[in-house]
């Protein structure tokens, strides 16, 4: 008999989930809720990438400063790493709840500092509010959904937290393409966000605490009433033993280790149980990060610019494509989940993500070879001192094509009678991109024009396909049960900080790392980053698949060996 009593691994699937829920929608309503943080955690995700478009044009500074731009998008990051970390001891210290309804504080606060802001140091305040409460949200919001869950159920109702993560990406997109044309674009994309915060905090008011945190804490009542109306009137006296058990054993250990949060934290890298877990959990965020998904989703409308694809509206709507593919993937992990694993959902994805990396990687290249020359007739149609400054000092500027012209920080003005043909390579400045484009030509700034542009976008969709069911969801899955309950929230802050932090390496390097290898370079470098992860994920992460809280410790602590390295024995 182990926590929530017998369960058969083998049945653990979606159509388990709906027909649980159906009977007691209490459970759904306590997913949803909590979800809605995950929501929150997608929009400032996806919302940040069409709004930089019109930050760019509002304010000079960052349109010629491509590390404020990075600055601005990686703030967000940089406060979910302590938001995280902050999170994780709050968990602990005074439940999942609380610590909820705190980071939808931060978070309305942070939106209506971005929206009103005068100045991009402002902006950069909000994202950083913003970031506080993101980081709080994406480790509490599985975690209270998993210990509110049946064990059946869990990887199904966890995975709803990524769907609205995802969910929430698609609505900033939405929400992006409905503001481009009002006054204060990015103003009111950005402070939009604010409102999911208002809901889910009204609506987690009304809910209990976790039932497991509740017992911990010897409010064994309270957690008796919740579990009632989560699990069968004959599961629940297994659930309370179970329960009873775990703590006991716990207490026993605490004696020897104390209850600060150092004393904890040496409890934890000492347990061996915790550390194999982190070993595992951490190995999952790292790798999540590292395979380039938020640079696809922080710089998404940048990228489809950098295929080819000049207009700010064209590329949100393609982005938006993109991001609904991510929430499709996250249902199809919904359904799968529970039916065919944790570890083998994520080692596929792996496999079709770094295929999808590679092949953009040549995409790319071909793109980049086969950029329209620059004509010297075309530079100098629209003024005399109009030409790039770069082009005309070029000892060899024949060889100049668009390529050439944009990482020389100029513009590329496309010929008037085929965008393919050689254009106009001019400087950078507004007078002369109106010019162009009242001409009726298009004026590119990230990218050029090219025949593989429409490619670079299908293989950007198969990537995210690949990512969302497996790498998407399932890291944050592993995180909430993985962990023994005594140092589930420290253990999840933990990895959620690996998560923020090879977030904000990413995120802040993206920009930069276009510039120096090209977006060419830069694919194949995120392609080799996902073959390390990939041998990191086959070497350290079991498989949780119907497990109970219980037999995933007893597993960890007798030690993981991927199948093909176990002894016979």
């Amino acid at each position: 008999m182990v926590e929530g009593g017998i369960v058969k691994p083998d049945r653990t699937e979606f159509s388990d989930c709906w027909k649980t829920t159906w009977k007691t929608p209490y459970i759904m309503r306590l997913a949803l809720s909590a979800g809605i943080g995950g929501l929150l955690f997608g929009y400032d995700t996806g919302v940040i990438s069409g709004a930089l478009l019109y930050i760019r044009e509002d304010f000079h500074e960052v349109e010629k400063k491509t590390w404020l731009q990075e600055v601005i998008v990686s703030m967000a990051v940089a406060g979910a790493i302590f938001g995280a970390a902050f999170g994780g001891w709050m968990n602990d210290r005074f439940g999942r709840k609380p610590s909820i309804l705190v980071a939808d504080i931060l978070f309305f606060v942070g939106a209506i500092i971005m929206a009103l802001a005068p100045a991009p140091w402002m902006i950069i305040v909000g994202r950083i509010f913003v970031g506080l409460g993101v980081g709080m949200a994406s480790m509490t919001a599985p975690l209270y959904i998993s210990e509110a869950s049946p064990a059946r159920i869990r990887g199904a109702l966890v995975s709803t937290n990524g769907l609205l993560i995802t969910g929430g990406q698609f609505l900033s997109y939405l929400i992006n393409l409905a503001f481009t044309h009002a006054p204060g674009t990015w103003r009111w994309m950005l402070g939009v966000a604010g409102l999911p915060a208002v809901v889910q905090f009204f609506l987690m008011l009304s809910l209990p605490e976790s039932p497991r945190w509740l017992y911990r804490r010897n409010k064994v009542e309270e957690a008796r009433s919740i579990l009632e109306k989560i699990y069968p009137e004959n599961e629940v006296e297994a659930e309370l033993t179970a329960l009873k058990k775990s703590i006991e054993a716990e207490e026993a250990d605490e004696q020897d280790i104390g209850d600060s949060f150092i004393a904890k934290l040496k409890g934890a890298l000492g347990n061996v149980v915790v550390r194999r877990g982190l070993y595992a959990g951490v190995t999952v965020q790292v790798a999540q990060q590292f395979s380039g998904i938020n640079t696809v989703m922080y710089y998404s409308p940048t990228i489809v610019q950098l295929a080819g694809f000049a207009s700010n509206k064209t590329a949100l709507a393609l982005s938006l494509v993109t991001s609904g593919l991510n929430a499709v993937g996250s249902i199809v992990s919904m359904v799968f989940v529970d039916r065919y694993g944790r570890r083998r959902m994520m080692i596929i994805s792996m496999f079709g993500i770094i295929t999808c990396l590679v092949i953009l990687s040549v995409v790319f290249f071909q793109a980049a070879s086969h950029a329209p020359k620059i004509s010297q007739i075309e530079s100098t149609h629209f003024a005399a001192n109009g030409t790039c400054p770069s082009y005309i000092s070029a000892p060899n500027p024949t060889s100049w094509n668009c390529m050439s012209c944009l990482k020389a920080d100029c513009g590329f003005c496309s010929n008037g009678e085929n965008e393919y043909s050689p254009g106009a390579c001019l400087a950078k400045t507004k007078d002369l991109e109106n010019s162009c484009r009242g001409q009726h030509r298009t004026w590119f700034k990230e990218g050029c024009p090219s025949k593989f542009g429409f490619l670079a976008v299908v293989f950007l969709g198969l990537y995210i396909i690949s990512f969302s069911p497996g790498m998407g969801t399932v890291p944050w899955i592993v995180n909430s049960e993985i962990y023994p309950l005594k140092y589930r929230g420290l253990g999840g802050g933990i990895a959620a900080v690996s998560n923020w932090v090879s977030n904000l390496i990413v995120s802040l390097t993206f920009l930069t790392l276009t510039k120096a290898l090209g977006s060419s370079g830069t694919f194949l470098l995120f392609a080799g980053y996902c073959v390390i992860g990939l041998g990191f994920i086959y070497w350290f992460v079991p498989e949780t698949k119907g497990l109970q809280f219980e037999e995933v410790e007893m597993m960890l602590k007798s030690g993981f060996k991927p199948s093909a390295f176990k002894s016979k024995s």
